[in-house]
């Protein structure tokens, strides 16, 4: 993959400069394209992935020439398998020092002016999701599959996807999504309305970037004043309707994320059998 960078933008690692970083950056016309690049990991998000996708994006909302963003992932395995668990293992932070506000991958929490674009490459669970339900369009493979199976792993959405898709879908249909952990196809996610588009895997990338060059035709005032009433955002990018969830959420991790339950889960994930759970 070529990088094409744009002299309005300083990009300051140069980890974006090399094939192995954990996430390209290009510009294609005023789009700016985010890929998550760690297909050997099913993109699973680290603290470099962080750091170069919060990166990007602060920079995208900063540069006036950049009028709409599309983030996808590597590959074909996967669009984002959310928080590398093997890092966490090791005692790392995915989401470095500092960054805590931005959230995973830089993303979920970053709400800027410029719209942004999913383009679902394959798999979105967990945090794929959540990367998902953080954009404001979606266009994914027919390979995609979506779902939150936090709750079969002794955890719970802790990166938005809660709240965001109780507010995206009827409270029936998200409350059984949520509660069972079970995951829906991309055709699945079209008829509900949680996605836009669904195409071909290998046009996936063209037609999100056709989406967003329609978007970066209009006028770009006019788009961002628009995004910010629609989604009731501020202009420095709070979301106020969000606050709440965002208090419960963390408030709830602190309680379940150290569990007994928690440690199961995973655990028995790995191990390929049914978890044995203490409800402490």
């Amino acid at each position: 993959m070529t990088l094409v960078h744009c002299s309005a933008i300083v990009w300051r690692n140069s980890l974006t400069n090399t094939p192995e970083a954990p996430a390209l950056i290009e510009r294609r016309g005023h789009v700016m394209l985010i890929t998550l690049n760690r297909p050997q990991a099913r993109n699973a998000v680290n603290a470099d992935m962080c750091i170069l996708v919060g990166d990007a994006l602060a920079e995208a909302d900063k540069d006036p020439d950049v009028r709409a963003v599309v983030l996808t992932g590597a590959g074909d395995k996967a669009f984002c398998a959310g928080a590398d668990l093997k890092a966490i293992t090791r005692g790392e932070a995915v989401i470095p020092p500092g960054r805590e506000k931005w959230g995973l991958a830089g993303y979920v929490g970053q709400a800027i002016s410029k719209p942004t674009i999913a383009a679902v490459n394959g798999p979105a669970l967990g945090g794929g999701t959540e990367l998902v339900l953080a954009s404001d369009l979606v266009v994914a493979a027919d390979t995609a599959v979506f779902g939150l199976p936090e709750v079969a792993r002794g955890l719970i959405a802790g990166a938005g996807g809660a709240f965001r898709l109780a507010a995206k879908l009827p409270q029936a249909v998200a409350m059984e999504l949520l509660l069972t952990g079970e995951p829906i196809t991309a055709a699945q996610a079209l008829e509900l309305h949680l996605i836009n588009r669904v195409v071909p895997a290998v046009d996936v990338v063209d037609v999100a970037l056709e989406l967003a060059a329609k978007i970066a035709a209009n006028a770009p005032l006019a788009v961002a004043a628009t995004k910010r009433i629609a989604l009731a955002q501020t202009e420095s990018g709070d979301r106020p309707a969000e606050s709440i969830g965002w208090e419960m959420t963390s408030a709830a991790l602190e309680t379940v994320a150290y569990s007994e339950d928690a440690k199961e889960g995973p655990r028995a994930f790995a191990e390929k059998r049914a978890p044995v759970w203490q409800g402490r």
